[in-house]
């Protein structure tokens, strides 16, 4: 079967088609790119490299050429192969000169194999053939994922350390021409800086000590990354992982610290209860030897009152006695009651026992009441005298 020869209609269809893909790459490309994957670890968006390049100018010329030549053998196309061909040419041009930089993005553009300029976010025009753009770079804040690997510490216990890295691009050109690779050159000083900082500590103090070698880190890198267009934000551990064996003796090592801590903490509550037992004992006796002496000074004090009234009572009983006597009759009075009193004294004695100890003038109660109203006589004189004085 023989094929159809093709017509201009045919010719409009594939520069369309041409310029439709090449607006269709200028507008999901950039974002396709920096766009997040669902995998587990966060990876830096992969820049172009020297080697990858974006399709240049010339595959759509040639194609452009063929296209023309092709109508030009046709006599039914012949009149429309050079307009077309000059239409498709300024569509081309447009389509490779026209670039449209999303935001917190940064392209750099190299003229004749030399660096010339940076584009800046929007919309941006090149010079096709002489301009083109080999790198693109992503100026947000990028989460980079350290591997782990083995470190030895100062006392030669290997342990094994990852960690999370956020560095930012500062400067595209720096970025694109300072290193190679500038993510695998941060990951390597990364990993060799944690190395030599744990190098200098030992097993026990790398887990007191994040805070300080995440710092330690930060400054190596930041101060290095200058030069490659870098800036190292920060830096943390994110597990450290000791061997079996040393798990196992660091769980043995916590056991007994909690034993001990358990043991001080019972010796410290008994001895805490003796003394305060020692201590109540104490204060009890205090307080019953206090109460003691009170009592014995209540006591002296209530004996000492009862003797002062005794006195007092005795006192006035004798200035009575004293008052009846200087009375009318009151010696006669008085001599009957030394009578009463001498008689019962002796009736007394009899009751209580054989032996019997009597005056001489026993026989002779009324010597014996003469003499005693002489002693109240003479204490009756010498008061009125005293009085009297």
């Amino acid at each position: 079967m023989k094929k159809r020869p093709p017509t201009g209609d045919d010719l409009r269809a594939l520069l369309g088609e041409m310029f439709r893909g090449r607006m269709k790459d200028l507008a999901a490309g950039p974002a396709n790119a920096d766009r997040p994957t669902s995998n587990s670890s966060p990876t830096p968006p992969q820049e172009p490299t020297r080697n990858q390049k974006e399709n240049g100018v010339f595959p759509k010329l040639i194609i452009l050429i063929v296209a023309t030549v092709a109508a030009l053998n046709f006599p039914a196309t012949q009149g429309y192969a050079v307009p077309l061909f000059i239409l498709g040419a300024v569509i081309v041009f447009v389509a490779e000169g026209v670039r449209i930089v999303p935001q917190q993005s940064a392209w750099v553009v190299e003229r004749l194999g030399k660096f010339h300029r940076t584009l800046e976010p929007g919309f941006n025009l090149i010079v096709p053939f002489v301009d083109r753009i080999p790198y693109r770079h992503s100026l947000k804040e990028v989460p980079l994922d350290v591997p782990e690997q083995v470190c030895i510490t100062r006392d030669n216990t290997q342990l094994g350390v990852d960690g999370l890295l956020y560095f930012q691009v500062t400067d595209p050109k720096l970025a694109s021409y300072g290193t190679s690779d500038f993510v695998m050159a941060i990951t390597q000083l990364a990993q060799t800086t944690l190395r030599s900082e744990i190098g200098k500590m030992e097993l026990d103090r790398t887990f007191e000590s994040r805070d300080d070698i995440n710092r330690q880190i930060v400054t190596a890198l930041d101060e290095a990354g200058r030069t490659w267009g870098v800036k190292v934000l920060r830096y943390e551990i994110k597990n450290l992982t000791p061997p079996e064996s040393i798990l196992r003796a660091m769980q043995a090592q916590i056991t007994a610290e909690r034993e001990k801590r358990a043991l001080i903490a019972k010796s410290e509550g008994q001895r805490q209860e003796e003394i305060n037992l020692a201590e109540g004992g104490r204060q009890a006796k205090i307080l019953q030897s206090e109460g003691e002496k009170a009592a014995a000074i209540n006591k002296a004090q209530g004996e000492a009152t009862a003797v002062r009234m005794l006195a007092d009572a005795q006192a006035e009983a004798v200035k009575a006695v004293a008052a009846a006597l200087a009375s009318d009759g009151g010696m006669n009075a008085a001599s009957l009651k030394v009578a009463e009193t001498y008689v019962a004294a002796f009736k007394e004695l009899a009751k209580a026992g054989n032996t019997l100890i009597i005056p001489s003038n026993l026989a002779d109660p009324a010597s014996l009441v003469a003499s005693a109203m002489t002693v109240l006589e003479r204490a009756r004189v010498g008061g009125t005298g005293n009085s009297k004085g």
